[in-house]
């Protein structure tokens, strides 16, 4: 066993700075009313002596724990292998750890681990959530309502019911669809399908409607039903080939989904774009550059959308508001947010 040296206290700290205990605290817990002069002589002490407040005395004095719980409605499985969740969460950290705040990742599979994130979020470990992957008819957001504690959403609310004072982050589903099935139209194409995503969710609902809006007349057996994945991709490629063979685009609802009817339409024998052009959705760059051809895409700003997330949430927990998801609105209500859409072109359509 070795001796290690005594954490130093806030005693200490007023010592060397030669200011009071009152005043250090007021400090370390990011108070007002001390000057200037003061706050950088409490700081240089704090780093000379090497002070870490204790987490638990500090939450004390500011009712925050400076932790933010980030809850994915979806399986592990999922979530480690979509490159869509990586760069939310990359945006949704960067953004915590620039204000000092740490990140408590929670995913949900069944029934039980709604229950269990309803739990920990009521039991006040955190000061907020954020959640993003909802669907239809998900308990979360009544969960969330129940414990109370603010919450800024990833996409559009889907859920019946009382709306009022929920803040969400989206991208533009609707108007990016229909930049992607305009442009293949404008190729001259004719017999464009859709891969959709997953529909119990709104932006696959949002896609949809936006390729609806163009194809407005459309044959129905174009539509064909996914959920997202690569696989997902790969089954319904091979069901619109079977029921319209002379399909000649697809846009499909994401880039992973677009990346498994690419390999259906090789396997074919289609040339991609000479016989279908492809577009996706998400414009994911291990994905959409690695594809074969590379992938013509509609871009949304995922990185930038979990920043704003957590943007919204930590400004509305510094101006002291709480709806818990469904709170009653203020003035001070952040608003919520809808990013645009970017098409960009590569070589499959």
């Amino acid at each position: 066993m070795t001796d290690t040296a005594p954490r130093p206290t806030l005693e200490a700290v007023a010592a060397r700075a030669g200011v009071s205990r009152a005043t250090v605290s007021r400090v370390v817990n990011g108070g007002d009313g001390v000057r200037d002069a003061l706050v950088e002589r409490v700081r240089k002490a704090v780093d000379e002596l090497g002070y870490v407040p204790n987490q638990a005395a500090r939450s004390l004095v500011t009712r925050r724990h400076d932790a933010i719980a980030v809850v994915v409605a979806e399986p592990e499985t999922r979530v480690f292998a979509d490159p869509f969740f990586a760069l939310q969460l990359r945006g949704i950290s960067k953004e915590l750890t620039a204000h000092d705040n740490q990140l408590v990742l929670l995913l949900t599979e069944g029934r039980d681990d709604h229950a269990r994130v309803g739990r920990y979020l009521a039991g006040g470990h955190v000061d907020g959530a954020l959640v993003f992957s909802l669907h239809l008819h998900d308990p979360l957001p009544e969960l969330i309502q129940r414990a109370g504690v603010p919450t800024v959403f990833g996409g559009r609310p889907g859920w019946s019911g009382d709306r009022q004072g929920v803040v969400y982050v989206d991208s533009d589903n609707r108007g990016g669809a229909r930049d992607a099935v305009r442009h293949l139209a404008g190729l001259g194409r004719t017999r464009i399908a859709h891969i959709t995503g997953a529909l119990d969710q709104t932006s696959a609902a949002d896609r949809l409607d936006g390729y609806r809006d163009v194809m407005v007349d459309a044959d129905p057996r174009l539509i064909a039903e996914a959920d997202f994945t690569p696989a997902g991709g790969e089954r319904a490629m091979r069901e619109l080939l079977d029921r319209c063979p002379d399909v000649d685009a697809v846009f499909a609802a994401n880039d992973l989904t677009a990346s498994g009817a690419l390999r259906v339409l090789r396997e074919s024998g289609r040339r991609v774009p000479d016989d279908i052009a492809v577009i996706g959705f998400d414009d994911m760059l291990p994905v959409a550059e690695q594809t074969d051809p590379p992938l013509t895409t509609v871009r949304q700003d995922i990185e930038e959308m979990g920043r704003l997330m957590a943007r919204l949430l930590l400004r509305e927990l510094d101006r002291g508001t709480s709806h818990g998801g469904s709170g009653e609105a203020t003035g001070d209500t952040p608003s919520s947010v809808v990013l645009p859409t970017t098409l960009v072109r590569r070589a499959s359509a």
